[in-house]
């Protein structure tokens, strides 16, 4: 058996972490098993689905890394498969033409309510007769088409994460529409709803595993009886757990970030990102967290994905993106920091500057968290002047910080090695008796502005190649 996982996003939104997570799952899975990971557009609510989100769910996946073997299909154009598997159940009285109105059904709600019931549909027309139909119809009425759910009914599986699974019938809503009612008197019903066609595209598409979030769990016992009544057998069901904030709440947009547009806009690297939905709900044999993809996959299996839900902590995302900043190839880190040195308003050119950003690149690369870090963690570096803050100018005023400074302006040449900086440090000490703190407190506070910030030797580097250390010691000599 070839092992087929599909991954089945809604085009109304932007691709959600929850569902990329998924993803990483599903192909996780795939890549584990030699398999192929199956991409669906569940594209089906007409209204509220768009080509741009669509490009968008197509361009996030492939931004992290899932390639998929197979697809993208298009529930929209596969109408036709839907239609004969309705009509089949109609043929065999597995479902039939549901008349209720919206407002007979909303009474039917508030009954139940006003009853402390559990909503449900009452299947009242579950045995009309045709007369009963045909009078329905003069009225005007378009049916839905429900699928029939006995309540005595029991339905289980071996779920790969949750082990035995049991719902009963009378748990699942009573009757289940499965089909729009028709738009037009020639339409005998409408497209297929969720349930119906998921299971329609799984048989065709000879889905092996069923990989997705604990809250479909209802669905899948809906499912399983509507693969029963089309002759089929169900796939391999595996739940995995909900991705939740940290008061133990489902993820939602309430919180924050959740697309992974918004993901990549704030600076996260892909390979950071997919890395650490990984960890979301699964837990690697060997306890390693830093590793590709590929390396997971050659360990990821169901049994070692949690039941409990995976709580999202922002700062085990940063450290593990600072992982992988740390080690990325220098003129390839430069190229993604660029963007954001430009956005913050940063006169930079990679042909005319590339070996200055690329020494720049490198002094901060440690301090990254994110890629959009990069401006806070190097404004201290660009220009020729530069604010003071009140920790730098109580320095400065220090008894004797003026003639240090004055000695270390004299001894600046064109082009600053490390050596002589350290010789040229080591020199001041000597001449003024102060010890070697002063001296680089009192220089980085002219250089920098601050009493914080990267390396001061590499600074110092950075600034004398642009000519900018004279100019500022200068303005701190003037304050002073």
């Amino acid at each position: 058996m070839t092992v087929r996982v599909r991954i089945a996003p809604s085009p109304t939104g932007n691709l959600h972490i929850g569902t990329a997570r998924t993803a990483v799952f599903n192909w996780l899975f795939a890549r584990h098993n030699h398999g192929q990971f199956i991409l669906r557009i569940e594209d089906t609510d007409l209204e509220r689905s768009k080509p741009e989100y669509t490009e968008n769910i197509k361009s996030g996946l492939q931004w992290l890394g899932l390639n998929w073997d197979i697809g993208p299909y298009f529930q929209t154009e596969r109408t036709d498969l839907y239609s004969t598997a309705i009509q089949m159940l109609l043929d065999q009285d597995l479902a039939y033409r549901c008349y209720c109105s919206s407002e007979e059904l909303e009474q039917m709600r508030e009954l139940q309510k006003s009853r402390k019931e559990a909503p449900r549909y009452d299947n009242r027309h579950r045995h009309l007769s045709a007369d009963q139909q045909a009078q329905y119809e003069a009225e005007g009425r378009k049916p839905v088409i429900r699928f029939k759910i006995e309540d005595e009914q029991e339905i289980f599986w071996e779920d790969q994460v949750r082990g035995t699974v049991t719902w009963k019938g009378s748990d699942l809503g009573g009757d289940m529409v499965i089909a729009r009612a028709g738009e037009t008197e020639k339409d005998s019903f409408g497209g297929a709803l969720y349930n119906l066609a998921v299971v329609v595209d799984d048989i065709d598409m000879d889905i092996t595993h069923v990989i997705r979030g604990e809250d479909h769990i209802a669905n899948t016992a809906k499912q399983i009886l509507l693969y029963e009544a089309l002759g089929a057998q169900e796939p391999i069901f595996a739940h995995t757990p909900l991705i939740l904030n940290q008061e133990g709440r489902k993820l939602s947009k309430r919180d924050g970030v959740t697309s992974i547009d918004e993901f990549r806009k704030m600076g996260f690297l892909p390979q950071a990102l997919a890395n650490y939905m990984t960890l979301l709900g699964w837990t690697p044999p060997d306890s390693e967290e830093i590793f590709t993809l590929t390396q997971a996959a050659s360990q990821f299996d169901l049994e070692r994905v949690n039941r409990a839900g995976a709580k999202f902590d922002w700062d085990k995302l940063d450290w593990i993106n600072s992982q992988y900043l740390q080690k990325y190839p220098t003129e390839e880190l430069l190229e993604l920091l660029l963007p954001y040195w430009q956005e913050a308003g940063y006169q930079v050119n990679l042909t005319e500057d590339q070996p200055w950003l690329i020494q720049l690149t490198d002094l901060i690369r440690e301090s990254l968290k994110r890629l959009s870090d990069a401006p806070k963690e190097s404004h201290l570096l660009f220009g020729s002047s530069i604010e003071f803050s009140e920790e730098a100018l109580k320095q400065l005023q220090q008894p004797g910080v003026a003639d240090i400074l004055l000695t270390l302006l004299e001894g600046i040449t064109a082009q600053l090695n490390l050596t002589e900086i350290q010789s040229l440090i080591t020199t001041t000490t000597k001449t003024h008796k102060v010890k070697k703190g002063v001296v680089m407190k009192s220089l980085r506070a002219a250089l920098m502005g601050s009493l914080q910030g990267p390396d001061l030797a590499g600074s110092w580097l950075l600034l004398n190649s642009k000519g900018w250390d004279k100019l500022r010691i200068e303005s701190a000599l003037k304050l002073v």
